[in-house]
This record gives structure tokens, sequence and C-alpha cells, in this order.
């Protein structure tokens, strides 16, 4: 049904139809009985899906990614699609407006996505209001901060340290985001010192009345070998949970689309990604002995997808393009192409 209507949406600006559909979801799962409907169809629960991983207990391995429900306004609505976690954000201790419009361009010969949204958000304390009071039905629920657009790169650890105690009670994990390519300096960041700086005062704070987050680190397609191996280094010295792998890439290599697209700034998601994102799983994965939980994503628009994701060392996998081109039926196609692997 969805690829049905799927031409009609495309017609649309992307971010006006996002918001759209969106708020056409809040409203019908007002509805009574629409959520039980939405469970049912999209829904699969078996317990071999369920994954434990960084000491959390997912009921399946399948994610919505950071940057669909920046300020955790549509998580109810979300999950009802099947999802094992959705992370919100990115948000920022701030609100911001993010940057000028038009800042998303679909790229439909390519299925992939640019995007240069800035961290447009309503700030994290808006995002925990939404959360305070969220019935969870067994879906976990990620974290993703940044940093203001405003605060200098030498002040950045402090908007990480605001984000990170105004949701530290609302989420289950966080993910420091030091990787778009779409707030001015933001990968600077990505520095060994700037990046254990950060890391280590999260860590320092990683602490509420005996409990702990796991804090994850996202990291660009775009790094060097020899930036992977400080990545695994700094996981290793800072004690964080794990890796995301990967943020949008900067690179156009392989692109077919429209050349007026392609050359939009931003950064670019979705099919072009696939294969260097699953490179850079596998590098971490094994120069690393598997020592630490990678979350995979970028370019997944399948099930068959998702498994070479884990196949090359990821643990969990996350969607967001794929969820846009494919519609919401991927999350249930991936979790039957699991439950048939095995």
């Amino acid at each position: 049904m969805y690829q049905l209507i799927k031409p009609v949406l495309f017609r649309f600006a992307p971010e006006d139809i996002h918001h759209f559909v969106t708020g056409v979801l809040k409203a019908v799962n007002r509805i009574p009985g629409v959520a039980g409907i939405q469970k049912k169809a999209f829904h699969v629960n078996d317990p071999r899906l369920e994954r434990e991983v960084f000491g959390l207990k997912f009921k399946n391995p399948v994610g919505l990614g950071a940057g669909f429900d920046k300020n955790a306004a549509y998580v109810k609505e979300l999950s009802n699609f099947g999802f094992g976690f959705i992370e919100i954000g990115t948000v920022t201790p701030l609100p911001q407006p993010g940057n000028d419009m038009p800042r998303m361009f679909r790229l439909p010969k390519d299925a992939g996505l640019i995007n240069r949204m800035g961290f447009n958000n309503q700030g994290a304390e808006v995002a925990a209001g939404h959360l305070r009071h969220l019935k969870r039905d067994g879906v976990i629920i990620g974290g993703n901060i940044g940093k203001n657009k405003i605060t200098p790169n030498e002040e950045a650890v402090n908007d990480y340290i605001k984000c990170f105690d105004a949701l530290f009670d609302v989420v289950d994990y966080f993910v420091v985001n030091v990787s778009s390519p779409n707030t001015p300096g933001l990968r600077e960041l990505q520095e060994k010192e700037p990046l254990k700086n950060i890391l280590n005062a999260l860590q320092q704070r990683n602490s509420k009345n005996g409990i702990s987050r796991p804090v994850l680190l996202k990291i660009a397609p775009d790094l060097t070998n020899d930036q992977l191996d400080d990545i695994i280094e700094i996981v290793r010295e800072t004690g964080i949970a794990g890796i995301i792998a990967t943020n949008t890439t900067i690179g156009r290599d392989g692109l077919v689309s429209d050349r007026k697209l392609t050359s939009e700034t931003g950064g670019l998601s979705g099919r072009p990604l696939t294969r260097r994102s699953t490179e850079v799983i596998r590098y971490l994965a094994e120069k690393s002995g598997h020592a630490f939980p990678i979350i995979g994503v970028g370019g997944i628009h399948s099930a068959a997808d998702a498994i070479e994701k884990l196949d090359a060392g990821a643990s969990l996998v996350q969607i967001y393009t794929g969820f846009i081109y494919e519609g919401p039926a991927i999350v249930k196609k991936i979790n039957k192409g699991l439950l048939a692997r095995r």
C-alpha cells in the first residue's frame, strides 16, 4: 500500500510531507483501536529476535535512527510499527531553528537523501518533557545529543553535559553526535583530544543514584583507517559502551541523480552509503577483536542489507532513509528475514 501512495507523497517537499505524515500518524492513533491494529500489522513478537546489548534488553534488533523524531513527539506512535528501539534527537541544550530551507533533498534514482538540517529541535528540556510520562511498551529509547550552533567548540563539552543531565532520567542510552556535517566545525570534535574530553566528562557524570546509562559515539563514514584506529583506542580509554556506524557522508561518488541535486551541500544517506557503512562496521569489529558493540546504520533498505550489517559485526541496526523509501513494513520484513535465516 505504501508503494502505491509513495509517488504522491514524493511530489511534495520532503520536510513538508514529513510534518504532514507524522501529524496524521498522531491524529489517527488517538482513535480507539488504531494502535492495536497497527501493532497487529507490523509487530513480530518472537523471543528469538531478542538481543541483550550494553546491558539493555531489546525485543528485536531493528531501531529507528536519530533525525526522524527530533523532539520525541512521536515515540509512542512510531513504536507501533514494531521497532525494538527508537533514537530521538539530535537534541541541543537550547532550541534552534536549524539551517535555512530548503534543507532536505530526495535522490530517487539513488534511493538517497541529502540533508543539511542543522540540528533543528526544540531543546533538550522539551524532548525530556515529552518522554517523562510516556508508556514505553517495551521499546528502548536512545537520546542523541549535540551542541548548539552558537556554542564554540572549546565550550562544546558543556552543551553535551546539559543535554545528558536533561535526558538522563527519560532515556535508556545516549549517543554523542560529533559527526553531523551540517553544524559548522562540529566534525572537528571527532579529533582525538577534544573527543576524549567530551566522552570522559560524560563518563565522570554517568552515575545517578547508582544508575548509569550506556554512552555511545556516532561516527562519520568518511574517517580514514588511521582515524578509525583512534576511535577504537578512544573507546578503550574512555570506557564508553559502543559505536554507531555511521552518520551521513559528505561523499558523492557513484551517484546517478541530477547533478543539480547531487551538488547540494549536506549529508548523504540511503543506498549510496550501504557499502561504506558496512566497511566501517567490519573494520571496527575486526580490528578491535569485537571488543565493543556496534549499531549499524546506513543504506539499510531490506532484510538482506540488515543481515549484511550484522554479519559484518553489528549487534543492532537502525534505519532512517530506508524507512522513507520502503515504508513502515520494512521493520517487519527485516525481523521476518532474521527469523527465516535462523
